[in-house]
């Protein structure tokens, strides 16, 4: 496993992901869960970005994007970390804001950013359970006019989020499955059960 996305497993890990029973998680979508991953732990330290952006970017320009963006909030500091690490390397990506609701005045756009119709671009998200939260970003964003044929998420829980978005015409690209943070996890708690059997 590449040692970035190690790390960033680790720190999901340590930082953005909860377990809970009694009671579970009340999620977005009104699903319960029994564990929980708040990812702006992450997405908005150094560390995290350093990392997000490094990962994200090499996803985007592996889909001949030219700018990332999602809606607000979760999106942004995944789009900004991306558009950042571009900035020092041949290819810049811009990024932009998909508004939850039109700005109220001046433009009243839903979009913001730099980028123009016709564009391809890439709808990033935090975290992907039903899909419900990058679809109305990817809505909005072809709206405006933008072509949107991948989806960028930190973390795919693996919950149908990647066969509805695939359904509208856009592939999904995780940096993290739930399969994969739950086998560290659980590699991790097997090692220190030992540790104290030892």
């Amino acid at each position: 496993m590449d040692l970035r996305k190690q790390r960033l497993i680790e720190l999901l890990l340590v930082d953005c992901f909860r377990y809970k029973t009694d009671p579970p998680f009340t999620l977005s979508s009104g699903a319960t869960s029994p564990y929980y991953v708040d990812c702006k732990q992450l997405t908005l330290s150094a560390e995290g970005q350093a990392i997000v952006g490094a990962l994200g970017y090499e996803l985007a320009r592996a889909h001949e994007v030219i700018a990332v963006g999602g809606l607000t909030l979760g999106a942004d500091p995944i789009a900004c970390a991306i558009a950042h690490h571009s900035f020092a390397r041949s290819q810049r990506l811009q990024a932009f804001v998909v508004r939850k609701e039109p700005k109220g005045h001046g433009t009243e756009r839903w979009i913001e950013g730099t980028v123009s119709p016709g564009s391809r671009v890439a709808v990033v998200d935090d975290v992907l359970t039903t899909g419900r939260s990058t679809q109305q970003a990817i809505t909005h964003a072809r709206q405006a006019g933008l072509i949107v044929e991948h989806a960028l998420v930190l973390v795919d829980r693996e919950e149908g989020g990647a066969d509805a978005l695939r359904a509208v015409g856009v592939e999904v690209h995780a940096l993290v499955t739930r399969s994969e943070l739950m086998a560290v996890r659980a590699l991790a708690q097997r090692h220190a059960e030992e540790a104290v059997i030892a």
